[in-house]
């Protein structure tokens, strides 16, 4: 299922996510500016929900003095997003607007000397992505690059003559010549696994493309894995994180996973690749590791190189280790061999004497910073909240984007010399300032096996603890993905608590930031321990004298829909609705349907003919579909129609099944959505047909 967790700088990613087309033919060119959104009684609903500004891509000038981001709106009518380009001075001040267009920006990065940004933006004439750059006052926009595919990520050499650029190549085909004269045929020939992933059949795959950069444009683009089937960045959500440029402008570092077809399909074993610009020569760093390797960074002298690497082949969820090696000897070290969590993102301190970076922790994401040589760990900032995106402006400072449950994104200002946290964005302040939010508290779960569950519980606005509530049990998906202090534009629990709810949400068994072996255990134990905590996390929720046991609701997406519908064959009567997003109904269909076959062969155990394989059997007599003749409660399901993660088909497997076991059933279906909902309109869709169900079944007498 994979994490589906998006970093920032330079996402490749569908464009559809920036700014989706408007249901025709022809794209809209109507410029989208702030939403004027009425709030009534403080109320948070779907529309204010989608009217508040995204902050992504927070980026230090060179000299630490501005900071520019990229800011996004939706257009409900337009039924699109825009992200547009702002700079702010590092105190907080003078946030001004550098762009103004129809399309997205994005993959923002500046010029050496501070004096140019270059970002990506869609061509009118052409509709292709290009590299553009503009003075740092957002004047004297040029377009730089022609490529035939477009640009979908880039970075700039540090003396500012190079860029590598991911731009798409069509796939190597063997079999051209049956197509020959039939130019409205739509058939696709497969003769091997990966022919799709994510949202999209695979028909053309990113390749690295290194070219001269000056201000008349750029030129004499060559493909350096010329001749290699293999992506760079690698699919789907790889972007320009996948390369990393020698301070000295002569070698550059770019992740790869070099296999194609089946192994691909089985194989998390990326590489990481030194390429020499004078003598054209590929070097693998990282050859013997067969997990990931992802996220290289040259230390600010160049004697280093660090990256994420994970060890376990096809677990996709074991622990990042922060590897650095010396260039001169190739001696690696793990600095975060003897601290039992892990970094998620990171970047080299301006001195080289260290490293900043963010990492799930007990709940919470804080920003660290560990020292190179020692290895010792401080904790910069922490709070109930997430920081991500971390990069240093000063030896003792560095910019983050932070947010938690109750707001989203802002940019704000972390120093190892003062606990106290600056925050220079407010983008979101007078909307905020308007809403009744509920209030977050940390709780601590008893589980079945003697341990404590850090879970977190959302209460209404407004609360009264003499009233008795209707009740949510958040599911995770992932499945290893952290429970943390994430504002999600979908499973938002401000919108939950806004409508009555009172919500809990379990860091259940096999989530991060609690240790290795908490995370790992959910690996072969699908319908194990993990449901065992939700089920304690239900009886905790409902053993609170505010919350009315008999109007409880389990809700999910993705392994958290695997969940809505393994507790409804087991639940004991303690729900009386459930809602799956994009989940697992049958795990042996979902071992041979999804793409990502390195996923389900290690996190299911196996295929489910092996017979003498008692983890993959174990798994598979836990499938939900076994135990639809327990289901008892209204079910609703919602699907998109575009996810090859997790295929339609298994949502509309588990409602036609509870509409033949005679059960209340709704389905909503997008036929234009992947394993996420990101068109504006089918958002708001989703959220309003999400809590008419709860209603009807949550709140209503007669229910």
């Amino acid at each position: 299922m994979n994490k589906m967790m998006m970093t920032m700088g330079g996402l490749l990613l569908p464009l559809a996510f920036a700014g989706c087309q408007n249901g025709g033919d022809k794209e809209s060119t109507k410029i989208i500016e702030k939403p004027d959104v009425q709030i009534v009684d403080g109320k948070l609903t779907p529309e204010i929900l989608s009217a508040f500004g995204r902050i992504n891509e927070a980026v230090p000038s060179p000299d630490g003095s501005m900071v520019i981001f990229t800011l996004s709106y939706e257009d409900i009518e337009e039924n699109r997003s825009n992200a547009e380009i702002y700079s702010i001075d590092a105190d907080g001040s003078n946030m001004t607007r550098l762009t103004k267009t129809p399309y997205s920006e994005s993959n923002i990065r500046w010029s050496s000397d501070g004096e140019r940004i270059f970002f990506i933006r869609k061509e009118d004439n052409t509709g292709k992505t290009q590299v553009h750059s503009m003075k740092k006052d957002g004047s004297g926009v040029v377009c730089l690059s022609k490529m035939e595919n477009g640009v979908e990520c880039f970075e700039i050499s540090p003396d500012g003559q190079k860029i590598i650029m991911g731009s798409p190549i069509k796939p190597f085909n063997k079999n051209e010549d049956l197509f020959k004269g039939l130019p409205k045929t739509t058939g696709r020939l497969v003769d091997d696994l990966m022919y799709k992933h994510w949202d999209e059949w695979v028909t053309e795959i990113p390749h690295p493309f290194l070219a001269d950069i000056s201000s008349s444009g750029i030129t004499n683009a060559v493909d350096i894995m010329e001749g290699e089937p293999y992506e760079c960045p690698m699919r789907p959500f790889g972007g320009a994180d996948a390369f990393a440029w020698a301070p000295d402008s002569k070698s550059l570092a770019y992740v790869s996973r070099k296999f194609k077809g089946q192994e691909y399909a089985f194989s998390t074993n990326s590489g990481i690749y030194l390429y020499d610009l004078a003598s054209k020569n590929t070097v693998e760093i990282t050859k013997g590791n067969e997990g990931y390797d992802t996220n290289p960074s040259f230390s600010p002298d160049g004697k280093s190189i660090a990256w994420l690497s994970m060890k376990t082949p096809k677990y996709e969820s074991d622990k990042k280790r922060l590897m650095v090696m010396d260039m001169a000897s190739g001696e690696k070290r793990d600095l975060t061999e003897n601290w039992d969590y892990w970094p998620e993102q990171f970047s080299w301190a301006k001195n080289g004497s260290g490293i900043w970076f963010t990492a799930y922790y007990q709940g919470v994401s804080p920003v660290f910073k560990i020292d190179v040589n020692s290895c010792a760990i401080d904790t910069v900032a922490t709070g109930v909240c997430d920081y991500a995106s971390v990069v240093p402006v000063a030896d003792n400072a560095a910019i983050a984007l932070r947010h938690s449950m109750r707001s989203p994104n802002e940019i704000c200002l972390v120093r190892t010399d003062n606990k106290d946290v600056k925050e220079l964005t407010s983008v979101n302040k007078d909307l905020l300032s308007q809403l009744k939010l509920g209030e977050v508290k940390m709780v601590k779960v008893p589980t079945t096996d003697g341990k404590e569950m850090t879970s977190w519980v959302i209460l209404p606005p407004d609360f009264n603890p003499e009233k008795k509530y209707p009740a949510i049990v958040y599911c995770q998906g992932g499945p290893q993905s952290a429970v943390s202090q994430f504002w999600s534009y979908r499973w938002n629990f401000m919108i939950m608590a806004a409508n009555g709810y009172v919500v809990i949400a379990p860091n259940r068994r096999g989530v991060p930031g609690f240790g290795t072996e908490w995370n790992r255990q959910i690996s072969g134990d699908y319908g194990g321990q993990n449901m065992k905590d939700y089920l304690s996390a239900a009886d905790y929720i409902a053993a609170c004298p505010y919350v009315d046991e008999k109007k409880m609701a389990a809700v999910g997406a993705s392994y958290g829909g695997f969940s809505v519908y393994w507790l409804a064959g087991h639940h004991d009567g303690r729900f009386a609705a459930f809602i799956a997003h994009a989940g697992i109904f049958n795990i042996e269909a979902q071992y041979l349907e999804t793409e990502e076959m390195w996923f389900a062969d290690f996190d299911l155990g196996g295929p489910y003919w092996e017979k003498d394989n008692a983890v993959a059997q174990r798994t598979y007599s836990n499938s939900p579909h076994k135990f639809v003749n327990e289901w008892n409660a209204p079910i609703l399901v919602t699907v998109g129609e575009l996810d090859y993660r997790i295929l339609a088909s298994q949502g509309m497997m588990a409602f036609n099944a509870a509409k033949m076991h005679g059960l209340e059933a709704e389905m909503l279906v997008f036929p234009d959505e992947n394993h996420w909902i990101l068109k504006p309109q089918n958002a708001i869709l989703w959220q309003r047909v999400f809590f008419n169900f709860l209603d009807k079944y949550l709140k209503e007498p007669n229910k």
